[in-house]
Formats: structure tokens, sequence, C-alpha cells
């Protein structure tokens, strides 16, 4: 039995590095005032919702606006843009204190009110219906587009003689201008929506055995739905300014034949009120359109905005 004798230390030789675990690092104390059970951690901090800044914000935006006009009005302000025969904010909102303890002013914005809903109602079934189908069919995109494209880039003015001698009533030619207003954008808006739905979900509903009655009520008209309401909300803005070339025209009644009258009666601050109610009910309106059609994109995701 051998033994192995124990290894000679050389001095010349360099040890071997030693190597030791890291200590652990302590981590600064906390300063007094962001400790856990200090009341200060635990103080909300004081500020306003969003929504109710962003509203402030548009507020304080109008507000700045008749600031301007109210200077640029009583000044007489005449570069590029004559101020000199619009009257002030203060004459405006004392014509329509006076207009709104009148019966016939809100005569008129209920005749409106009934034209608007008459003809854009038409307009969304038969928009909602015609981008449909040519959404899905060939044959429809091929049979109903040149008529589209060939009437949509008539203005509401031009249409005017011509429903005047076809339709029998005021109130009838006024509904239908209106109602091609409000056509056009709905129709296209459905057509690029149903056009634009992806084919995979399509194929995966086919091949989990789904009819073309399912596919279309299940897939493809809420892929579409959110171009749909686009063209919803902006049908509803060009159906009021097609209500009111009609009303100039032909009207009796209305917000747009009270402005027209205004004007030739040299009633500045009338035309301004009048101005003012078409674009208040015209939000107003698109507003409604947008609220109703909420639950229909319950499903969508909404990103973040800064």
């Amino acid at each position: 039995m051998s033994v192995k004798p124990n290894p000679v230390f050389d001095p010349a030789t360099p040890a071997p590095a030693i190597t030791v675990a890291p200590a652990l690092e302590v981590a600064a104390a906390p300063s007094p005032s962001a400790e856990p059970d200090s009341p200060a951690a635990y103080r909300p901090r004081r500020r306003l919702p969003a929504m109710t800044s962003r509203y402030l914000v548009r507020v304080a935006a109008l507000l700045m606006a008749l600031v301007v006009w109210h200077f640029a009005a009583s000044s007489g302000f005449n570069f590029f843009i004559n101020f000199e025969n619009v009257p002030t904010p203060l004459l405006v909102g004392e014509a329509l204190v006076s207009q709104l303890s009148s019966s016939e002013f809100y005569l008129h914005i209920v005749h409106s009110m009934e034209r608007i809903a008459i003809a854009y109602a038409y307009a969304v079934v038969l928009g909602v219906l015609a981008g449909v189908m040519m959404g899905r069919s060939r044959w429809a995109e091929d049979i109903i587009l040149p008529y589209i494209e060939l009437f949509r880039p008539i203005p509401a003015v031009a249409w005017i003689p011509l429903a005047i001698l076809m339709l029998p009533t005021e109130q009838s030619s006024i509904v239908f201008i209106t109602f091609l207003g409000a056509f056009f954008p709905i129709v296209l808006n459905t057509v690029h929506g149903v056009e634009q739905t992806p084919d995979v979900l399509v194929r995966a509903a086919r091949s989990l055995g789904a009819s073309k009655r399912a596919i279309l009520w299940h897939v493809v008209i809420p892929g579409a739905m959110p171009s749909i309401v686009a063209g919803l909300a902006i049908g509803m803005g060009v159906a009021w300014f097609s209500l009111l070339a009609g009303e100039i025209i032909s009207g009796q009644y209305g917000i747009g034949y009270f402005t027209w009258t205004s004007y030739t009666l040299v009633k500045y601050p009338e035309i301004i009120i009048g101005m003012l109610t078409i674009g208040g009910l015209g939000t107003l309106c698109t507003l409604l359109v947008r609220k109703a059609c909420a639950p229909l994109l319950h499903w969508q995701a909404k990103g973040g905005r800064p």
C-alpha cells in the first residue's frame, strides 16, 4: 500500500482565487413620507376625471371662439373677412331669447326634425341593405354601383327642380332630397365594411358548418359594423346639409326656411340663430346615432390615446 506524499507548498505558486459570495445589498430605507403605514401613502390624488377635463377644454375652446367673435364684430374687423355687418354675440343672445318665447320657432324645429327622421330612416334601411348586397354579391355590385357613382356627385340643390316635378307635395320633395344626402355615405361605408371582412373568419365559420345566413348575421355584419356606424354618423351630417338646401328653395317651415327668410328680411341675428340651431341639432342627432349603435360595438377593443 503506497501512501502519496503531501504536496509541498511552493511560495512562488500563486494562490487560487477565492470566490466570495456577494453580499446582499441593503435597500435604502424609505422616507417617512413614503412608508406604507403613513397617511400620505393612502392619500388619494386630487385631480379631475379624464372626461371632465376633456369637456372643460372643449367648453373653454367655445368660449374663446365667442370672445374672438365679440371683439371682431364690435371693432368692425375687416381684413380678408368682413365683420362689419356681423352682429355681436350679445345681440344674437337677445334675439335668441326672443325666438325662444315664440311658438313659431319651435314649429320650424319640429318640421325639420320630422323630415330628418323620415328621410334618415329610409336611408338607413335601404343604404345598409344595398351595401350588404353589393359587398356580398358581384352581380348586385355591378348593377347598383354605376347608379351610385353617377348620382352621388350631383349636389342636393340640383335635385330640387326634378323633385318638385316628380313628387306631389313639398314635404315629400324635401324628404327625398334629404334621403339622397344620407343614403350615399351609408351605402358606401357599408360596402367598404362588408368587403373588409377577413376571409379567414368566413372560412372558419363555413368549416364549422355555419350556413350562409349564419355567416352573414354572425360574421360579416358584426365585422362590418364599425364602418356601418361611421357611415350612419356621416350620413346624419349630410342629411342636415341636404335638408337645409331643400327647405331654402321649396319649404314653408323648417330651420332652413327660417334662416333663408331671415336673410331676405335683413335679420342678421336670426341668420346666426338658424345656423347655430342647425349645428346644434345636427350634433345632437349624430350623438344619438353613436349612442344607439354603441351596444353593437361592445366587442370592439378600444385603444387608448394619450
